[in-house]
């Protein structure tokens, strides 16, 4: 910085003329450049840019506010709408459950999806999903169906798109097109993508989704229990629009006795569980299955234990298809090596004795 008239002062004589003489002019443009150099870096990022967010939002909620001119907004705009009035269950308690091992499970690092092979992370957040069209089949029903793309759901939760992209390329220099089953893949040794705040925003978001599309299966959600609510929100969750193809569950829970406050009615209920229970989605996920299908009891909240038993009994894991004979051939296998190891066993024996005598 250049300095006014002839030689440079002391920083003694410096500091002693800005106190005697505070309208030197010098000193005054030194104030102004430093007030307008610190003025410039605490201004507001330009539209268009992301803001640091090095430091966590206060609550999840403040997480999930997107820039009012995003063209993500008016797309999951219903889904930033949301209130916890909006269910009779807390939504905490859905997201600690999804996050569990026996449901979701919990993975900060892109993942292949064991059947489909297609990204996924957090709580199962599905990486590269496009928009899609759902269409409202219940004409009894004028609650609409939201199916963002993955892209504008990442963002509804206040993370940057383009590390969303760099992610997928990192997925796919990773893990082949094609994983056959020997391939396997040790989810704790990845190195993790986003963080655990990051993975609960995404979490958050996603399960308002599946709660406004619950509503959109159900026309009688608002009636259903609080427990009744979470296993309906949990099923759209894990299933998506799948579960269209679960027409006779669909068609029990839409029925006039739901509208009828059926809540008490076990009767009613056992044949909703049991139209669940007799689907291979509840033979191949067993254990999650249980404690998602005994959730429609309406005594479910004064025992979760004794209605998760009830369904245990009646819930028989997925059978197994071998190839034809391969059982028969192990079996006589087993059988004849058994045999051959007693009939050395009596030579060795008889050997023995004869040899004593």
């Amino acid at each position: 910085m250049g300095h006014c008239g002839g030689t440079r002062p002391s920083k003694t004589a410096l500091f002693r003329g800005m106190r005697s003489k505070p309208q030197f002019p010098c000193v005054a443009l030194l104030f102004l450049a430093l007030a307008t150099l610190a003025a410039g870096q605490t201004s507001s990022p330009a539209p268009g840019e992301f803001a640091d967010r090095s430091q966590p939002p206060s609550t999840v909620s403040d997480a999930l506010s997107i820039p009012a001119d995003s063209s993500v907004q008016s797309s999951v705009q219903p889904l930033l709408d949301f209130k916890d009035s909006d269910v009779k269950f807390d939504l905490h308690d859905l997201m600690d459950t999804l996050r569990d091992r026996r449901h979701e499970g919990w993975v900060l690092a892109a993942y292949p999806d064991p059947k489909t092979h297609r990204p996924l992370i957090g709580a199962g957040f599905s990486l590269d999903l496009p928009a899609r069209e759902h269409p409202q089949g219940d004409p009894l029903n004028p609650h609409p169906f939201l199916e963002p793309s993955s892209a504008e759901l990442w963002q509804a939760a206040g993370l940057d798109s383009q590390r969303l992209q760099s992610i997928l390329d990192q997925f796919h220099d990773r893990f082949p097109a094609r994983i056959n089953r020997r391939y396997r893949i040790r989810l704790g040794e990845l190195t993790p993508d986003i963080s655990d705040q990051d993975a609960t925003q995404l979490l958050r978001v996603s399960a308002i989704q599946a709660i406004y599309n619950a509503k959109a299966y159900c026309r009688n959600f608002d009636r259903l229990t609080a427990s009744q609510q979470m296993a309906l929100s949990q099923l759209v969750y894990q299933m998506g629009v799948n579960l269209d193809e679960f027409s006779e569950f669909l068609a029990l829970i839409n029925t006039d006795s739901t509208s009828n406050a059926a809540a008490a009615d076990s009767e009613y209920w056992q044949g909703v569980q049991h139209s669940l229970i007799q689907s291979q989605w509840a033979r191949l996920y067993r254990v999650r299955a249980i404690s998602v299908i005994a959730m429609f009891d309406p005594q479910y909240g004064d025992d979760p234990l004794v209605a998760e038993k009830r369904v245990s009994a009646t819930l028989h894991p997925a059978v197994v298809h071998r190839r034809r004979g391969q059982r028969r051939e192990s079996h006589q296998l087993a059988t004849t090596s058994g045999s051959r190891r007693r009939t050395l066993h009596r030579r060795a024996s008889g050997t023995g004795t004869k040899r004593r005598a």
